[in-house]
C-alpha cells in the first residue's frame, strides 16, 4: 500500500513539474497579431529594423523550403536581425548566448491570421545565467516590442 502511495506521489510531482515547465515555455514566447500577410509583415519588420539602425542578417522562407521538396505548409518566414551594441555585451557576459543571437522573429500564417512570434529576451537571460536586469536584455525587450508593433501596424 505504501508503494502505491509513493508511486502516486512521484507521478503527481512529475505531472506538476511538467506542467510548470510547459507553462514557463508558454510565457517565453511573445505573440503579436498582424492584420497583414506574412510577406507584408516580414517586409514591414525588415524596414523597421533597418530604419532603427540594426542589421538584417537573413530572411528564411520555410514555406518556400517546403515547396522545394513538394511539401506544403502555411506561409512562415523568419527574420534574423540584431544590433551589435545590444548583443555583444550579452555574448561577452554569457558566450553561449551566441546560440540565441542574433534575434529571430517568426512570422506565421495561422487559422486566426498572421502572428509574429519571438522568445522574450528575459528567457534568453534566464537560459544563459544572466541577471534579469542586464542592461542589454531590457533594451532588447523594448526594441522587440517596438519593432514588432511597427511590423504589425
Amino acid at each position: 500500500m505504501l508503494n502505491v502511495a509513493f508511486k502516486s506521489l512521484l507521478l503527481a510531482l512529475f505531472l506538476t513539474s511538467s506542467a510548470m515547465v510547459a507553462k514557463a515555455a508558454d510565457t517565453d514566447l511573445v505573440k503579436v497579431p498582424s492584420p497583414h500577410s506574412v510577406k507584408q509583415t516580414a517586409d514591414n519588420l525588415v524596414a523597421a529594423v533597418e530604419k532603427a539602425g540594426a542589421k538584417v542578417f537573413a530572411r528564411v522562407d520555410h514555406a518556400a523550403g517546403g515547396k522545394s521538396v513538394d511539401m506544403e505548409i502555411p506561409a512562415n518566414q523568419v527574420v534574423i536581425f540584431g544590433n551589435p551594441k545590444l548583443g555583444t555585451p550579452v555574448i561577452r557576459d554569457a558566450p553561449e548566448a551566441g546560440l540565441d543571437l542574433p534575434i529571430r522573429v517568426a512570422i506565421i500564417e495561422t487559422d486566426n491570421g498572421t502572428i509574429l512570434v519571438y522568445h522574450a529576451p528575459a528567457s534568453l537571460a534566464a537560459a544563459h545565467g544572466l541577471p534579469a536586469d542586464h542592461p542589454s536584455i531590457g533594451k532588447m525587450t523594448g526594441a522587440l516590442k517596438n519593432l514588432t508593433a511597427k511590423a504589425s501596424e
